[in-house]
C-alpha cells in the first residue's frame, strides 16, 4: 500500500546490446554518493521523443551511434524512484544494433561512467537498479530458451 502519491513521471530510456559472443553490455556508473551496475541509458528530456532520446544517451554514454533498434519491454508495474520517492519511475528498454566495427569508450569529458562489463547472458547477473533486474531476468529467460 503506498502512503502518498506520486508528483511527477519519471521517463528513463535504456539500450540492451547483445553482442555476437551473446554478451550484454552493462556499464558501472556513479549516481549521487553510491556506484551502480546497470543497462546504459538515461532519463527522457522534456521536448524529446524516446528514441531521440535512446538514440542521445547511447552516444553520450559509449561513444557509438546506433544502426538498428527495436523496442524490448516497457516496465508494466509501480515503481518510486529510488532517488526521489515522489517520482514514479517508466523505463523503456530496447534492443540496440550499434554501427558496425564501434566499440564502447568512455568520453574524455568529465562523466559518472567508471566502466563497461560485456556480461555473458547464460551466467545469472546482477544489476543495481529493480526495473533494470525485471530486463536482466528476461534476458536470461529470453536466451535460455533461445528467443535472442
Amino acid at each position: 500500500m503506498r502512503l502518498y502519491k506520486p508528483e511527477s513521471f519519471n521517463l528513463r530510456v535504456y539500450g540492451l546490446w547483445i553482442t555476437d559472443a551473446y554478451e550484454v553490455l552493462l556499464c558501472e556508473e556513479k549516481i549521487g554518493a553510491r556506484t551502480y551496475i546497470k543497462f546504459p541509458g538515461g532519463g527522457l528530456e522534456f521536448g524529446e521523443g524516446i528514441l531521440d532520446c535512446l538514440k542521445r544517451e547511447w552516444r553520450e554514454e559509449t561513444g557509438m551511434t546506433l544502426e538498428r533498434l527495436s523496442h524490448y519491454y516497457t516496465t508494466d508495474f509501480f515503481q518510486p524512484s529510488a532517488f526521489n520517492p515522489r517520482q514514479q519511475v517508466l523505463s523503456f528498454y530496447y534492443r540496440v544494433w550499434p554501427h558496425p566495427g564501434q566499440q564502447p569508450a568512455i568520453n574524455s569529458k568529465e562523466t559518472t561512467l567508471r566502466r563497461f562489463i560485456l556480461q555473458p547472458l547464460g551466467e545469472s547477473f546482477n544489476v543495481d537498479l529493480p526495473i533494470d533486474r525485471v530486463v536482466a531476468q528476461m534476458l536470461t529467460e529470453d536466451f535460455k530458451a533461445g528467443r535472442l
